[in-house]
């Protein structure tokens, strides 16, 4: 079995506690997600099931849309709402004036992590010193910002629409644009709703794809590996460049019909084999995904 099913996350469930609840009913070993989401979270959760394992770094490395509640005036420990209030304070901020100070957050920005996060810092998880009330400094990571629309207000509660980089902290970015306001400020809920390529739209929930499970028709629920890339224009391989990327052979392909750029490769039979970036009329792989039982499918040919 290989492919991809876009799960819709169920709040209070940890993205690694989907992956196991998904390998016992599928009874496959290799499967992955591609991006954690915090316990409080919902949305789109994609899950990568036999060779497609193999496609996950690039899930993780795309753009994410979330629809994130910010509530003005509380401050926590975690910053989310599920975590211990520090502070307090008149939330009365005017859409217009949230509107006002969302551009500085555009772009290329840093953010110091939260305390309650898995990132480990001298072998030990911060979440772990957080518990132990022990909070130590963070050095800030680099992260991007594509949009922010606000799509709701309601009294202290606004409605965000997220657009961002790998890395980023929704719940950070929550927690800063309450500071900026001077009242403090705190993630109420969020829910992913985009994930590269892969809409919430087309996500199921969990519920659905164990019955699925249950009935033999798991399949019908199951995205091919390649559309991931979709993004990426379609080239077909010769009969002789397909049994050479299948043999692993090391060799060059020339391809001059084709511009410089990366393309999803199909042999001939239209079985996707792999990622690769063409450069001077050559191939380079960047990702292979051919049946193959060779112990190392990353080949220049």
């Amino acid at each position: 079995m290989n492919g991809i099913i876009i799960i819709d996350k169920p709040a209070d469930w940890t993205s690694h506690d989907v992956v196991a609840k998904l390998r016992g009913a599928l009874k496959e070993k290799r499967i992955g997600h591609g991006g954690t989401l915090d316990p409080m979270a919902t949305g789109v959760l994609p899950i990568f099931i036999g060779r497609a394992t193999r496609a996950a770094e690039f899930c993780e490395n795309t753009k994410k849309e979330y629809i994130a509640g910010l509530k003005l005036g509380i401050t926590t420990d975690t910053q989310d709402i599920t975590g211990k209030t520090l502070h307090t304070s008149d939330a009365s901020i005017s859409p217009e004036t949230l509107i006002s100070i969302i551009p500085q957050y555009l772009g290329a920005i840093q953010q110091i992590p939260p305390m309650y996060s898995a990132i480990k810092q001298g072998g030990k998880k911060l979440y772990e010193l957080a518990r132990k009330g022990i909070e130590i400094p963070r050095p800030p990571r680099d992260v991007c910002i594509y949009d922010i629309e606000l799509l709701d207000s309601e009294k202290s509660e606004h409605k965000l629409r997220i657009v961002c980089s790998k890395g980023t902290y929704i719940r950070t970015l929550c927690h800063d644009i309450g500071a900026t306001l001077g009242c403090g400020g705190t993630m109420s809920s969020l829910r992913r709703t985009k994930v590269g390529t892969y809409h919430v739209a087309e996500a199921h929930t969990l519920e659905k794809v164990l019955d699925t499970v249950s009935t033999g028709d798991i399949t019908t629920l199951i995205k091919p590996i390649d559309t991931i890339f979709s993004e990426y224009p379609a080239a077909t391989l010769g009969e002789s460049e397909t049994r050479k990327c299948k043999n692993g052979a090391q060799t060059h392909c020339n391809v001059p019909h084709l511009s410089d750029g990366k393309y999803r490769f199909y042999c001939p039979d239209n079985e996707f084999v792999l990622l690769g970036e063409v450069a001077d009329g050559k191939i380079k792989v960047i990702k292979g995904f051919w049946s193959t039982n060779h112990s190392n499918p990353f080949y220049d040919f």
